[in-house]
């Protein structure tokens, strides 16, 4: 392999039924701060049926470029051709770094198309940047510049790896929603498109869409909440929620909890902030009955402002709380629902 011939920073911008989906425009943001720091550009990767009025969206937020691969055979997200189509980019294009969003579809998606093309995968990054690996010179060992390091939680969230891939390229990860930042909106902006189209020939691992059921949830996505009421096993019941419910709606906020609130059956998934729940970065963050293992902090410690509640002082929750309450819950939080009930009639 001849790393020098690949150039440029691209990410698969990810869409579903048309719309984009925000891990691409996250990725494109991202990738145009790598690429600044390599001196080249950031290419977008679109891949759908479809789908090229969705290009000039991808440069609105930061594309440089956007390569367009548009077939009927992409129309709904199947492994196999999906795969093609992203190896087959790989191969012409030969990117140095290639960013794939950490979501059902990339974690399907992104160690199927290492393999193909030969090379690594850095899976769930919680941060990217560009530098000199090993990071610590090492006697007799030659320091390359310019790597792309990864990092992300290891062993439970216990400890953080940093990789990098200096012998194979492109160098390839995928990377968590929400953790990385979009870029400001250009408004008007035009894409470059280049379209792209490798060929596809249905062959027996292109599945068969027999039917798509889509599921209808009443609750909004924790992701795009600007105030976060999170509960986590302190709370004590599903019915002690109520307390957390009330406080919710005098701020306009959206209830969120923690992985031992969905163990134990009080909460659905799409509620769970942390590792293996969502990555969260609201203006406002009430950790309420929450311990903050490393593994929920990995999921909201980016918020603007983080108020913590919990009875025990030495909770690790208080070590990264701009404002900590020590005491029961189920007198502070009533209390607080009621104080700002009052405020906001008085202000009415």
């Amino acid at each position: 392999m001849n790393i020098a011939e690949y150039k440029g920073v691209f990410v698969f911008a990810q869409q579903v039924d048309n719309k984009l989906s925000g891990i691409a425009l996250e990725l494109v943001g991202k990738g145009k701060d790598l690429a600044k720091d390599l001196g080249t550009e950031v290419t977008a990767v679109l891949v759908g049926y479809g789908v090229k009025d969705l290009a000039d969206e991808l440069a609105a937020y930061g594309a440089d470029k956007v390569i367009l691969v548009d077939d009927e055979q992409l129309k709904e997200y199947r492994t196999e051709p999906y795969a093609h189509a992203l190896a087959s980019v790989i191969e012409k294009y030969k990117p140095e770094i290639f960013l794939v969003g950490a979501t059902a579809i990339g974690r399907d998606l992104g160690p199927r198309v290492s393999a193909r093309i030969h090379t690594g995968l850095t899976a769930d990054c919680t941060q990217l940047e560009i530098g000199d690996f090993p990071i610590n010179p090492v006697p007799g060992k030659e320091q390359l510049h310019n790597q792309l390091l990864m990092t992300r939680p290891a062993f439970g969230g216990n400890t953080i790896a940093t990789i990098a891939c200096p012998e194979f390229r492109p160098q390839m990860a995928t990377v968590r929603p929400g953790v990385m930042q979009k870029a400001p909106k250009v408004e008007g902006a035009k894409a470059v498109v280049e379209e792209f189209n490798p060929g596809f020939t249905p062959d027996d691992k292109y599945v068969e869409i027999l039917e798509i059921v889509k599921s209808v949830v009443d609750t909004v996505d924790i992701m795009d909440a600007k105030i976060l009421v999170s509960g986590g096993r302190g709370v004590g019941s599903p019915e002690n929620f109520k307390v957390l419910d009330d406080l919710a709606e005098v701020l306009g906020a959206t209830v969120s909890c923690s992985r031992a609130v969905v163990d134990a059956g009080w909460k659905p998934k799409d509620l769970q902030v942390g590792q293996t729940g969502k990555t969260v970065r609201p203006n406002v963050y009430f950790a309420i009955g929450i311990s903050g293992a490393i593994q929920h902090l990995a999921g909201m410690e980016e918020s603007d402002l983080i108020i913590a509640i919990n009875k025990d002082e030495t909770a690790p929750i208080f070590d990264v709380a701009d404002y900590g309450i020590v005491g029961d819950l189920n007198k502070i939080v009533p209390a607080l629902t009621e104080k700002l009930k009052a405020e906001m009639a008085a202000k009415n």
